[in-house]
């Protein structure tokens, strides 16, 4: 049975759900979720899809899960990938996963929504500075945990990476620069020509541009 996956192509935390069923080799399809015409706040999606009003939402026939990271987790039990292959293995991918969700993709969604798709009017340029000056400690703490390692666990790809690069990839700027980050950047390269590997935009439907 196909997997279902609600999702858009400008939600990074859809990303990475999208790209551990995508690695996995699980069948999978994309179910766009028109967010940004407020489909997530409608009572049809919460009342079906998901009573928290979040994408990504997964579905395998009966079961239903959000949030990225017990989506990851499930994808992981489902393909036997991504979850780490030791006991301590596994508990320091969670511990990455969960640094990610508070540290790094918390503010550098937060951040990439206020400068790229509210209208200027309402971006606070104290509220951004204020973001980007924590992301950049998240920047350094990833970055020299990656010096002289090919992933943040064990010697594969896992959820930890899964998760960490969630909003990296994209375009649009919010305070990111990969050059200034060598060990980064090398990851995200090497993560990037893992097979079947695609770019947030062009793995799942949803694109800045239909709304240009």
């Amino acid at each position: 049975m196909t997997i279902k996956l609600y999702c858009f192509g400008e939600s990074g935390n859809s990303y990475k759900a999208a790209l551990a069923l995508q690695l996995s080799g699980l069948d999978w399809e994309p179910v766009y979720v028109d967010f940004f015409n407020g489909e997530t706040r409608t009572p049809e999606y919460r009342n079906a899809v998901n009573e928290l009003g979040e994408a990504p939402v997964l579905v395998d026939g009966d079961f239903k899960l959000s949030q990225s990271g017990a989506i990851q987790a499930y994808i992981s039990d489902k393909s036997g990938k991504f979850g780490g292959t030791t006991q301590a293995g596994k508990y320091e991918v969670l511990r990455w996963v969960l640094w990610d969700n508070h540290k790094l993709s918390s503010q550098a969604g937060m951040t990439r929504f206020l400068m790229n798709f509210l209208p200027e009017q309402h971006c606070n340029p104290d509220v951004i500075a204020f973001s980007q000056g924590r992301l950049k400690a998240a920047y350094q703490v990833l970055n020299d945990h990656l010096e002289g390692r090919d992933w943040i666990v064990g010697d594969g790809v896992t959820n930890a990476d899964l998760s960490c690069c969630g909003y990296l990839y994209y375009p649009e700027p919010f305070g990111f620069d990969r050059a200034q980050w060598p060990h980064i950047d090398a990851w995200l390269m090497r993560l990037s020509e893992q097979p079947g590997w695609k770019h947030p935009y062009d793995l799942m439907p949803g694109n800045p541009s239909d709304r240009a």
